[in-house]
């Protein structure tokens, strides 16, 4: 073993992260997760000292030597889009843990999913509690839409779909916009989700005790309810299929042309809760994408999910980073689940 190089992948979240550890034969000896990582929300020195923590954790489970330095590292992670931020994590992690790692990259929660399905770039299309979506071409240069949060953006999230479904309800209850679809599903679901018996009850989830993962939560419920073949619960995913399209769309002037002739065109990495309901998203997502004829560049369409952790993908940037080239099975890492030409 001591002829290996070995390279760590961090796919860091804002309340969970995971850690691997790669071997430079491209096998992965070891993983291990930890909490958040985003330093906005801990303080550099917290968020660095988690880090290091995954580190050893994988270290031990791997029986390397605690003093193994690695070749590199990429840290894909919330609250990382910034390239000042970036380098101040750079920075940080080198005077403080220089004994950890020889080189580091650190890029946006995005990359690591990207980079796991593909070495060349692509988009990442987020639709999980928030959404958001990201272009990365081969060049490395970025166009990003969405990922404003629930005030301003989340568009196609499960946060998105749940007030959708809401509103709907609440519109047709006060004869604002009455509903051609029975609210009677969605309404059952709202009673039984948060525990209320009148619309006046959600005004303390909506406000006072306002939570958005939890209101995100009852996109499981309406996605039941499609399966069921309620209309409305239907209705709701097929506009979160639209608006996701949309994003494909938003970033198509800055993609570079390379990854529009591919084989299989463009491809998408999704990354995301929602994407579990593609039957539902997909009527509104094709029709988007097949309606849209000023967007003359996108002419075939390839949506994948991720088989492994984003991590992966980390460690690959960090092996970049090293000047090194890990080898990847990137078939093995994702899973086609659509493909079209328009």
């Amino acid at each position: 073993m001591s002829n290996f190089q070995y390279f760590g992948g961090l796919e860091g979240g804002a309340t969970h992260s995971k850690f691997v550890l790669l071997r430079s034969d491209g096998q992965v000896i070891a993983k291990s997760e930890g909490e958040g990582t985003n330093q906005w929300l801990i303080g550099l020195d917290e968020c660095c000292k988690r880090i290091h923590g995954m580190l050893v954790t994988a270290k031990q489970t791997a029986k390397l030597d605690a003093g193994t330095k690695l070749k590199g590292v990429g840290l894909s992670m919330s609250g990382a889009d910034e390239k000042e931020s970036q380098e101040q994590l750079i920075k940080h992690i080198k005077e403080q843990y220089k004994d950890d790692y020889e080189e580091v990259f650190v890029a946006s929660d995005t990359w690591g999913a990207l980079f796991t399905a593909t070495p060349d770039g692509g988009i990442v299309l987020i639709a999980g509690t928030g959404s958001n979506c990201q272009l990365i071409n081969p060049d490395n240069t970025t166009r990003r839409c969405g990922g404003w949060g629930h005030l301003i953006g989340d568009e196609g999230s499960a946060y998105w779909i749940a007030q959708l479904a809401l509103k709907r309800l609440f519109d047709h209850d006060d004869n604002l916009i009455v509903s051609k679809s029975s609210v009677e599903c969605v309404r059952k679901i709202m009673h039984q989700y948060f525990k209320i018996t009148q619309n006046s009850g959600m005004l303390q989830h909506l406000y006072s005790s306002f939570e958005k993962s939890y209101i995100a939560g009852m996109c499981k419920e309406l996605a039941k309810g499609a399966e069921e073949g309620d209309a409305m619960c239907k209705e709701v995913f097929a506009e979160a299929g639209k608006v996701l399209a949309k994003h494909i769309i938003a970033v198509e002037p800055s993609i570079n042309e390379s990854l529009l002739k591919g084989k299989g065109g463009l491809h998408v990495v999704t990354v995301g809760s929602v994407w579990k309901s593609w039957t539902f998203l997909k009527p509104g997502f094709t029709e988007v994408m097949k309606a849209d004829r000023q967007n003359k560049r996108i002419s075939e369409l390839t949506l994948v999910s991720l088989n492994q952790p984003a991590s992966v993908g980390a460690a690959s940037l960090g092996a970049r980073a090293a000047k090194t080239t890990l080898p990847m099975n990137y078939d093995a890492n994702a899973e086609v689940f659509f493909h079209e030409k328009f």
